[in-house]
C-alpha cells in the first residue's frame, strides 16, 4: 500500500487494486520541494508537495499552528500483490529526486466518529531537509504563491498543479481540512483573476486605440 497525499492522489501508480481515502499524523504537506523537470525548469524550477515531519517543520518556521493539526489527507492506494515489486521499482525512480521511502499508519473515523488505523505500516516518500531538493519556507504564502505563479515546467504550470491537487483534496471527504493547501489555492486563484483583468483591460485599450485608428483613417 502506499499512501500518495501529491499527484498520486489524482494519478494513481499502476497497477492498482484498492483505494482508501485517510490521513496521517504528524507530518505537515508543504510545497518546499524544488520541481526542475515537471513544473518548473533548471533556471527557475518549481515547487511541488512534499511531506515534512511536522517537529521539523515546525523548527524552521514560526507560523500559526493549522486549526486541523499536524494531519494529511490523501489517496492509500493498494497495489495488485504481483506487481509489488515492478510499482514498487516505478515508485522509486518516479520519487528519486529527494523524496525517501518511510512507513506510516492512515487513519479515519469509524461509524461514531472515532479515529481507527485504517492501514497500518503503508509507504509513503518524505522529502526530507537535507535532501538538495529541499527549499524550506518562504517567508509568506503571497510570495509562495507569486513564485508559483511565475513558473512552469516540461508537465504544465506550476499553479495548474497546485490547484488540481487543491481540488482533488478537497473532494476526497467532507472532513478534509488543510489550511497550507486550501489558503495558497485562494491566492493563486486571486492572481488569476487579477491578470484576468489586467488582460481584458489591455484588449479593452487595444480595441479603443484601433477604433480611433479607423476614425482617423475614415476622415482622411
Amino acid at each position: 500500500v502506499v499512501f500518495g497525499y501529491g499527484s498520486l492522489i489524482f494519478k494513481p501508480p499502476p497497477h492498482t487494486i484498492g483505494r482508501t481515502v485517510g490521513y496521517i499524523k504528524g507530518y505537515a504537506r508543504r510545497f518546499a520541494q524544488s520541481s526542475n523537470d515537471h513544473r518548473g525548469t533548471p533556471a527557475k524550477p518549481g515547487r511541488v508537495a512534499t511531506l515534512v515531519c511536522a517537529s521539523q517543520w515546525h523548527s524552521l518556521i514560526s507560523d500559526e499552528d493549522a486549526p486541523e493539526g499536524d494531519i494529511v489527507w490523501g489517496v492509500a492506494w493498494t497495489i495488485d500483490p504481483t506487481k509489488s515489486q515492478e510499482v514498487r521499482q516505478y515508485l522509486d525512480d518516479r520519487e528519486k529526486f529527494g523524496y525517501t521511502p518511510q512507513s506510516v499508519n492512515i487513519y479515519q473515523h469509524d461509524e461514531q466518529g472515532n479515529e481507527m488505523v485504517a492501514i497500518e505500516d503503508a509507504l509513503i516518500y518524505v522529502g526530507l531537509p537535507d535532501n538538495e531538493a529541499f527549499v524550506g519556507p518562504s517567508n509568506s504564502l503571497q510570495e509562495l504563491a507569486e513564485y508559483i505563479y511565475s513558473c512552469e515546467g516540461p508537465s504544465g504550470r506550476n499553479d495548474d498543479y497546485v490547484l488540481k491537487l487543491a481540488n482533488a483534496c478537497r473532494n476526497l471527504s467532507t472532513d478534509v481540512q488543510d489550511s497550507h493547501l486550501f489558503t495558497l489555492e485562494r491566492l493563486l486563484l486571486e492572481l488569476r483573476r487579477k491578470e484576468g483583468a489586467q488582460v481584458s483591460l489591455i484588449h479593452g485599450q487595444d480595441q479603443r486605440q484601433n477604433m480611433v485608428r479607423i476614425h482617423q483613417i475614415a476622415a482622411q
